[in-house]
């Protein structure tokens, strides 16, 4: 069988690695073709365009760059009907991945859509056209399932890749050590995967640093991103970068202060109490504040249904805030006992099925 992966973001490299994998293992026969990253392209996929060349956010970003994604929408149209592949498998990044949903179910292309883009928060008008030309949807939110069940549109929920994934991490024996921690507890910051969410987040973070002089605060930064978005936190010699390493981090840290984004669910299962922050321009924030439709920002909010971590959103998202939210989360009292129950709800909720196994066997049983 021949396969068209296409994954815009890290974390989706990261899931679609996993289901390159499962899809060689059920199909030695597999070609696969794809968009993605280092991970995607070292589990046996031909990579075609690297995330990183896609990698735009907020709405004045995506205006600025409106020629740049247009040539590779046209790219990746004519890849694709030079390559004939029997299945599309889209994953998360909407913006781009519905307009090739529409232009291979036109041509003829089975699509598959592992990751459902996050129609239930804002424009979910675009629902009407996952119902049109996508095929198959694979959702890896419990909650998803709902929110199209209200389109007459059925999908599986095949569990979720992050609880797979960090399930079965092994943290290195020595790691502590290497972050130059002592005793002090390990304050995680998580300042996002995209330049525009560092340049909006980092300064603020790391002005937490002279208020907790007791504990460790470490970096996680991310090589897609170029060294000098971290300047500040690699001049300070109070704080410790390390990079690609957020999950050895989150196995040994006390708490953490973490952007919005799948690294709020990532923490959570991990055990590792939390602040959730989100700044972006005062545009996009805007627009977001009419489109977006759902209670609250992060993950663990949305599925445990209230909220379990304290959400700093825009305005609310300065350094006296956080503090108190983290002196909280540090002390072993209720809030902290709180949030780790609410935690616990959450695993419940995911499961523990492997998502790109059944994915895989899906994809497999609905082209075959």
């Amino acid at each position: 069988m021949k396969y068209y992966l296409i994954a815009g973001e890290r974390s989706g490299d990261l899931h679609g690695s996993h289901l390159v994998r499962e899809l060689r293992l059920r199909d030695p026969s597999a070609e696969i073709r794809c968009w993605g990253g280092d991970q995607m392209e070292q589990a046996g996929a031909e990579l075609i365009v690297h995330y990183k060349n896609l990698s735009f956010m907020g709405i004045w970003e995506v205006f600025r760059n409106l020629l740049t994604i247009k040539k590779y929408m046209d790219f990746c149209k004519k890849d694709l009907l030079q390559n004939k592949p029997d299945v599309l498998v889209l994953i998360d990044y909407p913006g781009f991945n519905l307009r090739m949903a529409e232009f291979a179910y036109q041509h003829g292309i089975k699509v598959c859509y592992f990751i459902s883009p996050k129609l239930w928060a804002w424009n979910r008008k675009r629902a009407a056209k996952v119902k049109q030309f996508v095929n198959r949807m694979y959702s890896i939110l419990p909650f998803e399932r709902e929110f199209y069940q209200q389109y007459d549109y059925q999908v599986v929920y095949v569990g979720n890749p992050l609880v797979e994934t960090i399930s079965s991490f092994e943290t290195p024996d020595d790691y502590r050590d290497t972050l130059d921690a002592g005793q002090r507890p390990v304050i995680a910051i998580l300042p996002g995967s995209r330049k525009q969410e560092i340049e909006s987040m980092l300064s603020i973070m790391l002005e937490l640093v002279a208020e907790f002089p007791e504990c460790k605060f470490v970096v996680a930064a991310v090589d897609n991103v170029p060294s000098e978005y971290y300047q500040q936190a690699t001049e300070n010699k109070d704080v410790k970068v390390v990079i690609n390493q957020a999950y050895e981090l989150l196995s040994v840290s006390n708490a953490a202060v973490v952007t919005s984004g799948t690294a709020s669910l990532e923490t959570a299962l991990f055990d590792v109490p939390q602040v959730v922050c989100y700044k972006t321009s005062w545009l996009t924030y805007w627009t977001g504040r009419v489109l977006i439709k759902v209670p609250y920002l992060s993950l663990v909010n949305l599925i445990a249904g209230k909220q379990v971590v304290p959400e700093l959103i825009q305005g609310e998202y300065h350094k006296d805030n956080v503090v108190r939210h983290l002196r909280g989360l540090l002390a072993n009292g209720s809030t902290r006992e709180d949030q780790l129950a609410g935690y616990r709800k959450v695993k419940m909720l995911l499961g523990n099925k492997s998502a790109s196994k059944e994915t895989a066997k899906l994809i497999l049983d609905y082209l075959t």
